[in-house]
């Protein structure tokens, strides 16, 4: 696990400091001014990571001294982040401040938000807070990672009050893609802070449980919201989104159409409601189902355990067992929703699936969408399965799937109901939070009380109103298999060798008498094709040859130095004859 120092990626195109914006579409930033003293009674509010990008949603409140975590996740890699596997928020300003730390509250089960848990851990130790169900996913990743010894889970329960430290917290129910998120309420000395955590306005969910608008407008009443941190995803979506309940109808009509033929789905396995949507639809057509994949095997488990998913014991089957039941017999609830190479579904797409080869008889529906970053490999998937033979519907073609996050509408009426003093738009990429801002001025927020924050950025909320004051560091943590030192150094090479490919030139000399008595030899992969180019090699190692000539009649002699001359002198060879610029390595043997 390596640093990247600055802001992030998602955010190098825009000012590393603090910016005041109205939201407005003619807005100019205006620069407000950070730092100054900070009263005993103020609440600090830290962004660690989710500010600018989709994942890595990371942040703290300070209260007396301490600080509580929300949220602690991971995101997938950007194309140009060859061979990296999950990039974390950057965790410096939590291990200088690690004996500050009194818990996280974990808002919902996705790994966007707890992911980042079972690195974290490795270094600090801290409680977890948050839904039976939340903690049960985040549990996983940290038993995975031996790390349960690091922290304790502490369940709460929609509508609870409880002391974490100096902390006053309410935990309020909203609703997701994944069950049971919870919005949080801080009571604190300068009112309340209210973080939505992901949330939608569904009015028809899938297990009933509505998001609290009641509660939400109690508090916005009465003790008044002083700060909302609101999730900012679908900001720039108009209209309302979509209830999870309009997928099961979707499902249905294509069990139907597709009856006779095995179907395999694919959602994220900690989307529970759409596998409990998708059993529905398969036991009304008299399917079993099975799962594939560890994760969603997991995790349904868990639900069933917890009552949350009810699928009856008579339509489960191990998948060791499909393979010899009728094809309209069959359904198979898979992982892979977005296209990860070794996924059970990609294996499938490859034909290098142990359990189900595919054929025409064959239907795929990927009730998903792309995470942005991944719309590529999931194509890849859809035209490896098509390949195979099957049908694949997805959600380009139906509506087989529905956001957890609020469109437009939805938030403009989050904002009507919550009233809030000020606002500060989180968890998007910044035209999702710039789209809010805007949301929020229409919506009655003072153009001046509304702040769009990049990582790094920490607010001071005290009786003067919301300030900025400092910034922390908040680059990105790569991580590459087991961690390990891959730092931007590193990436800057794997970006050269799969553009530029690789030279690499072996002398060997004797100092003693200045003479070449080995090579030069000159290798290359991605360069130029050896076997075709052997004259450029031949002329390569020629001014190699002659430069480090040069270099012993200069009495330039030291090992360090001919490395250097060699590595010029390819170079400028390289350079001169093919307008290309791999990577040089020269190795100098000294006799």
């Amino acid at each position: 696990m390596s640093k990247k120092s600055g802001t992030s990626k998602a955010t190098k195109t825009k000012s590393a400091k603090l910016e005041t914006r109205d939201g407005g579409a003619d807005a100019q930033p205006r620069k407000a001014k950070a730092g100054g003293p900070v009263a005993d009674d103020a609440v600090k509010v830290t962004f660690l990571g989710g500010l600018g990008e989709i994942g890595r949603n990371c942040a703290c409140i300070e209260l007396e001294g301490k600080i509580i975590l929300i949220d602690c996740g991971l995101m997938f890699p950007d194309l140009d982040m060859l061979g990296i596997d999950l990039v974390l928020p950057d965790f410096t300003y939590l291990r200088e401040n690690a004996d500050r730390i009194v818990g996280c509250i974990c808002t919902h089960g996705h790994e966007d938000h707890t992911g980042g848990l079972s690195f974290l851990l490795r270094e600090l130790s801290f409680p977890l807070f948050g839904t039976a169900l939340t903690l049960g996913l985040a549990r996983n990743r940290i038993e995975e990672a031996g790390l349960l010894d690091r922290t304790e889970f502490n369940v709460v329960h929609d509508g609870e009050r409880r002391m974490i430290g100096p902390f006053d917290v309410e935990f309020i129910p909203v609703t997701h893609s994944v069950p049971h998120g919870i919005a949080t309420a801080f009571h604190t000395p300068q009112g309340v802070i209210l973080h939505t955590g992901d949330f939608k306005l569904d009015l028809t969910p899938v297990d009933g449980r509505l998001t609290d608008l009641a509660r939400i407008g109690s508090l916005a009443s009465n003790e008044g919201i002083r700060l909302l941190l609101s999730d900012s995803t679908n900001a720039d979506e108009h209209g309302h989104a979509q209830s999870e309940t309009t997928v099961g109808g979707v499902l249905y009509d294509l069990f139907h159409r597709f009856e006779g033929r095995r179907i395999i789905t694919t959602c994220f396995a900690s989307h529970i409601h759409r596998v409990q949507q998708i059993a529905d639809a398969a036991i009304s057509f008299d399917r079993v189902v099975a799962t594939m994949g560890l994760s969603m095997k997991k995790n349904v488990r868990m639900a069933r355990e917890m009552g949350l998913l009810k699928i009856p014991e008579s339509h489960l089957r191990d998948i060791t067992e499909v393979g010899d039941l009728p094809p309209g017999n069959v359904c198979v609830i898979s992982t892979g929703s977005q296209g990860e190479p070794m996924s059970a579904l990609a294996l499938m797409a490859a034909n290098e699936n142990r359990w189900l080869t595919l054929n025409q008889r064959d239907v795929v529906i990927m009730s998903s969408h792309p995470i942005p970053g991944n719309e590529q490999d999931v194509s890849k998937v859809i035209d490896g399965l098509v390949r195979a033979g099957a049908e694949v519907v997805h959600s380009g073609i139906a509506d087989v799937h529905a956001s957890g996050h609020a469109k437009a509408e939805d938030l403009k009426m989050f904002l009507s109901i919550a009233k809030p003093d000020w606002f500060v738009p989180v968890h998007g990429e910044y035209r999702h939070m710039v789209a809010h801002a805007k949301l929020g001025r229409q919506m009655g927020v003072g153009a001046d009380h509304i702040i769009v924050c990049t990582d790094g950025d920490q607010l001071v909320l005290d009786s003067d109103g919301l300030r900025p004051h400092a910034r922390v560091p908040a680059g990105y943590l790569y991580v590459d298999g087991i961690i390990g030192d891959v730092g931007t150094g590193v990436l800057r090479d794997r970006r050269v060798l799969a553009e530029e490919g690789v030279v690499v030139v072996f002398v060997g000399v004797d100092v003693a008498t200045g003479a070449i008595i080995m090579g030069p030899e000159v290798i290359t992969r991605g360069w130029v094709h050896a076997p075709e180019a052997e004259d450029l090699l031949d002329q390569c190692a020629e001014a190699v040859r002659d430069a480090v000539k040069e270099a012993f009649q200069n009495d330039a002699t030291d090992v360090e130095n001919l490395q250097r001359v060699v590595r010029r002198a390819a170079g400028r060879f390289v350079n001169a004859n093919t307008k290309r610029k791999p990577m040089i390595v020269p190795v100098v043997m000294e006799a």
